[in-house]
This record gives structure tokens, C-alpha cells and sequence, in this order.
């Protein structure tokens, strides 16, 4: 297996021993509209001797990503319904989502963004855009935390990072700098001096919120460049999309938990699937998330307890699935209250 070089298209997949000529039809048919990567990193953890290696089903395509259900959508938590300026997503008052960049290191198939990430996507803001996004924010005093996301805001240089943050350090309102990404896990060698300082700014406390689902992808070297972000003094805490057949299990989850309080990522987020298109075969009803997620506690100590989470579609927020703002209504169906108490049809009619 060739693990010396990044896994880009259909051709290297085959390479790399991580799908076959009898399946080249489908594979075409999927990176038309999806894109593929993979580091060496993640494609050295693949046992290739396992159908069901959680590592393989998060980064290789499977059929099964051309089954698009009806209540898929191709923005399923309703992006650009809060997009008053591009590369902005303003969903709460005193937060914004800043998507410098639609590119990733690696394509995760059950990406809630995989129809705006990519070659084919988004792509990466201007100077201009850049300059529009960061007028916006300057603009709006209530903006206390700035979100990096998009993609992976990591995948840029230290140069660009570093005049982001150097704009950011401009505007007095705005505390709190948080990059959402997978880089430490899936290219730890990038996490090192010139971008790590690249992330700091006079007056702006970072945190790096790390995303992993299975605790295999935090390997020896992802665990350094966790530390040595925190070493910096970086904050991390973790997010983790709860994935059937990866990680639907309370030992297989209190495992990856118990390793994120050990390497100093406080767990966070524990997501529900999105309604992404063809995603369907990660999902898992809410009840049996809920049975999970019930199943850590008293397993596994608070400091690992992540928060249970779904994104309510059409772009009304997060609600705590655990808690009585999702409530069941019948036939697979719920009742979600969003953040402003307005009730919402789930999956939605």
C-alpha cells in the first residue's frame, strides 16, 4: 500500500489498495460530485484486511453515497440562510462562523458541507471577500467569538493565518478566535512552531476545537501535535459526529472520550448526523443516540462527558438532545425547540 502520498481521486484510491477495478464505475460517479482525500496519515491507519475498519468507512467512498433521501439537503443546517456577507455565517448574536477557506486535508463522506467543500466548491475568499467578511465583523460590536471553519482554516500557511489573526487583533470586541479542524489528527507534522504562532494575537484568547470519531486516529503523532498546541498555551476541546458502524457504541465513545481528557482536549460537541445527502447509512435514530450517550454516564467521568447535540434544519441552531428540547411526536418524528423557543418539525415535513 502506497502511504507516501496524499489520496486525491479515484486513480490514487486504486493505488493505494483501498478499492478495486470492479468498483471503478461507482467511485467515478461519486467523486463527480464528491470530493476524495486522504493524507497518509489516515491511509496508514486503514486495515484493509477489515470491511468495517471505522478509519476506511469515514474517507473511502462507498455506494451507498449515491442513495440521497428525501429529507437530505444539500445545506442541511442552513448556512446560507445566515450568509450576510460571503464567507460569513451569522446563526447566533454575539458568534460568527468566519469560512476563509472550502478546502480540506482530508473529505470525511458524511460531511455536512460536502456540496460546498472541495476542488469544485467554494474554494477560498479573495482578498476582497476576505476584507467584506472582516468589515462585517468590525462593523458589529455584539461579535464577541470569531469561528474559523469551512473547510479547514488549518490547510492555510502560517502567512495567512497570520494575517487573519493580525486583523482580528484589530477589532476590540472580538475575545475569543476558535479554529474548528482536523489537521492535528490527519497531517500532525503541519502543527508545528511557524503555525502555531501564526494562531496567536495581542488581546484574543485561541481554541483549537479538534475533531476525531474513533479514538485510532489519535496516534502518537497526533497526540504530539496536541500538545505541543497546548504547550503554546492554545486551549482544545473536542467535537466528535456520533456514526454508525464508527463509533455507536458507549465503549468504543468512552474510549475516545477518556483519550481526549488525557491528551488535554476537553470533550465538547457530540453530533447527531446531518441530513447531508447521502449520509443516510451513518445515521442512527435520535432514541438510539440517546440510549448511548445515557450508557457514559457513570462510565466514564464528567470531565469526558461530552454534550449531545442536533442541528436543527433551515439554520435554527443546536439543540441538546439529551434535554427536553427534543421531544418525540411519533413515527421517527420530533419536536425540536431552537435557542428562541420556536418548535421545529424533525426530520423536517
Amino acid at each position: 500500500m502506497n502511504v507516501l502520498k496524499p489520496v486525491k481521486s479515484v486513480d490514487d484510491l486504486l493505488k493505494a489498495g483501498l478499492a478495486t477495478t470492479g468498483d471503478r464505475a461507482i467511485l467515478d460517479e461519486i467523486a463527480a460530485r464528491y470530493a476524495i482525500a486522504l493524507t497518509p496519515a489516515m491511509t496508514r491507519l486503514i486495515d484493509s484486511a477489515d470491511p468495517d475498519d471505522p478509519i476506511a468507512r469515514q474517507f473511502v467512498p462507498d455506494a451507498a453515497e449515491l442513495i440521497v433521501a428525501h429529507e437530505e439537503r444539500a445545506d442541511p443546517i442552513g448556512d446560507h440562510a445566515h450568509s450576510p456577507v460571503e464567507g460569513i455565517v451569522h446563526r447566533y448574536p454575539d458568534r460568527v462562523l468566519l469560512k476563509a477557506v472550502h478546502v480540506c486535508p482530508v473529505y470525511c463522506r458524511f460531511c455536512f458541507r460536502r456540496e460546498m467543500v472541495g476542488p469544485q466548491g467554494l474554494g477560498t475568499l479573495d482578498a476582497a471577500a476576505m476584507q467584506a467578511a472582516l468589515d462585517y465583523i468590525g462593523g458589529r460590536p455584539e461579535i464577541w467569538e470569531v469561528i474559523l471553519t469551512g473547510g479547514d482554516p488549518l490547510v492555510l500557511s502560517p502567512r495567512r493565518l497570520r494575517d487573519i489573526m493580525e486583523a482580528l487583533a484589530a477589532i476590540a470586541h472580538v475575545k475569543i478566535v476558535r479554529f474548528h479542524t482536523r489537521v492535528p489528527v490527519v497531517d500532525p507534522e503541519k502543527i508545528d512552531a511557524a503555525l502555531i504562532a501564526a494562531l496567536k494575537a495581542s488581546g484574543k484568547t485561541v481554541y483549537v476545537a479538534l475533531h476525531a470519531n474513533h479514538v485510532r486516529e489519535l496516534t502518537t503523532e497526533a497526540r504530539a501535535a496536541c500538545a505541543r498546541l497546548v504547550d503554546a498555551g492554545i486551549a482544545m476541546v473536542s467535537q466528535t459526529v456520533l456514526l454508525k458502524g464508527i463509533n455507536d457504541d458507549p465503549e468504543v465513545l468512552a474510549e475516545l472520550m477518556k483519550a481526549f481528557v488525557e491528551i488535554r482536549v476537553k470533550p465538547y460537541y457530540l453530533h447527531h448526523p446531518d441530513l447531508a445527502p447521502g449520509t443516510g447509512h451513518f445515521r442512527l435514530t435520535i432514541e438510539e443516540g440517546q440510549r448511548i450517550v445515557a450508557a457514559l454516564r457513570g462510565r466514564i467521568s464528567g470531565l469526558c462527558q461530552p454534550t449531545y447535540i442536533l442541528d436543527i434544519p433551515g439554520g435554527h441552531g443546536k439543540a441538546v438532545v439529551s434535554g427536553s428540547t427534543v421531544q418525540a411526536t411519533g413515527d421517527g418524528c420530533y419536536s425540536v425547540s431552537d435557542y428562541r423557543g420556536g418548535e421545529h418539525s424533525y426530520p423536517p415535513a
